[in-house]
């Protein structure tokens, strides 16, 4: 048994195949990939890993385990999905994936290749353990796969508590302990949310009484979301790393396949290598970050700008670099996907009956339209620019010019460097 001290969960102990696995490559790596990818540069002690976190995933969903009374194989599944779940990461994390996925169409919970080979594959099989049936809890298939990948998985009860600590913002904090106390497993068929007939198998709920609980999470995710995971800063930076890989892909012999293997540190290495993203690596190295040209509100944003793929993206950005009479590599558009809010179709027990969480909480309404207020497109320039782009940004996408004005002093607090 292994005996680990965390910031979050204080002592972890590891055990059986999640014990074997802590020192394979791919678990290792993770070492060197941060959990919030840019968000350092915003809250400076967010630079917490992939890997710490992965064992918070294991620490949780082992008392999971133990308290639903699941054991042999099947918790050794669990177990072990726990801690590779995040072994798909690429670099910065979340950053990247969109490129990534464009480019090999695969997400970071397609993991089945690192699981079958290498040092992961031999501890899987010498425990008579099938890869792909691991592979298949990361990405949410199979039964009891919601402990892992789910609505009410333990992934997102260990991020937002972590997160929380390691940015300093109190509103991730969630009673994790009742969490696990109150899971219960029900089969689909079971399920009496008025749907219409549920599929076969065992779904995660949380046990009577616990509507509040669920709504905890909930909350605690909207209120993360604007003040850590996209504030603005992070945003820019998010977006100009994107735009530095991109350019690292077009600009040398490295793949897509190539990069989701990099950890944070080869990547950033890469980038200051090569001179078609030098640049930009110099700039994410001194902070010396793209200012916001436009930020607009979800309803201000035309349809087309919302419906538009990469391809019109890019088309919009010459256009926009163009009419500004600035460098294409000066304008980065970042328009986010629609607002989702998947834990509110967590299940919950009222009454004797397994019930969607948005059926029965009035609060899920109030936050799915806090969460559209939320939404903001950005468009980002270099200082010197970012007069000139923000005027042909809403001449070219159809915004309104004194709107954005306002909308982006509100975006800007002053008090502090790091909320530039």
């Amino acid at each position: 048994m292994i005996t680990v001290k965390d910031t979050v969960h204080d002592h972890i102990e590891i055990d059986g195949v999640a014990a074997a696995l802590i020192d394979t490559p791919v678990v290792q790596r993770l070492r060197h990939v941060k959990q919030l990818g840019t968000v350092q540069l915003v809250y400076p002690s967010a630079n917490h890993t992939r890997f710490e976190h992965s064992l918070g995933v294991y620490h949780l969903a082992s008392r999971a385990l133990d308290h639903l009374g699941i054991g042999g194989k099947r918790a050794e599944r669990i177990e072990a999905a726990a801690m590779l779940h995040d072994v798909g990461h690429g670099p910065f994390s979340h950053n990247l994936e969109s490129l990534t996925h464009r480019r090999t169409g695969k997400y970071h919970d397609d993991v089945s290749e690192l699981l079958a080979s290498g040092a992961v594959g031999e501890v899987l099989r010498d425990r008579d353990l099938d890869p792909d049936r691991i592979a298949g809890l990361v990405a949410g298939e199979g039964a009891y796969a919601g402990l892992v990948s789910g609505e009410l998985d333990v992934d997102r009860m260990d991020y937002l508590v972590r997160d929380a600590y390691h940015t300093g913002v109190p509103y991730g904090t969630i009673d994790t302990e009742r969490f696990v106390r109150e899971l219960t497993f029900v089969e689909r068929d079971d399920v009496g949310d008025g749907d219409g007939p549920g599929r076969d198998g065992p779904e995660l709920v949380l046990d009577e009484g616990n509507v509040q609980t669920a709504e905890s999470l909930l909350l605690a995710r909207a209120l993360m979301n604007p003040v850590v995971y996209t504030h603005h800063v992070a945003r820019i930076s998010k977006a100009m790393v994107r735009r530095a890989a991109s350019e690292l892909l077009d600009a040398t012999g490295t793949t897509a396949a190539e990069l989701r293997r990099m950890d944070d540190h080869d990547f950033l290495a890469a980038i200051r290598d090569c001179p078609a993203t030098a640049e930009l690596s110099r700039r994410y190295d001194e902070r010396d970050l793209y200012k916001l040209a436009v930020w607009a509100e979800h309803d201000d944003v035309p349809e087309r700008v919302h419906e538009a793929d990469h391809a019109a993206e890019i088309a919009l950005e010459r256009e926009i670099a163009e009419e500004a009479g600035v460098a294409r590599e000066h304008v980065v558009l970042d328009v986010p996907p629609e607002p989702s809010m998947r834990e509110s179709t967590a299940r919950v027990t009222v009454s004797g009956e397994v019930r969607r969480l948005e059926r029965q909480s009035p609060l899920v309404s109030a936050l799915r339209t806090a969460q559209r207020n939320q939404w903001r497109l950005g468009v980002y320039a270099p200082e010197p620019a970012t007069d000139r782009v923000g005027r042909a940004a809403a001449d070219v996408l159809g915004l309104d010019p004194e709107g954005l004005v306002a909308e982006m002093r509100g975006a800007m607090p002053t008090t502090l460097d790091e909320f530039e």
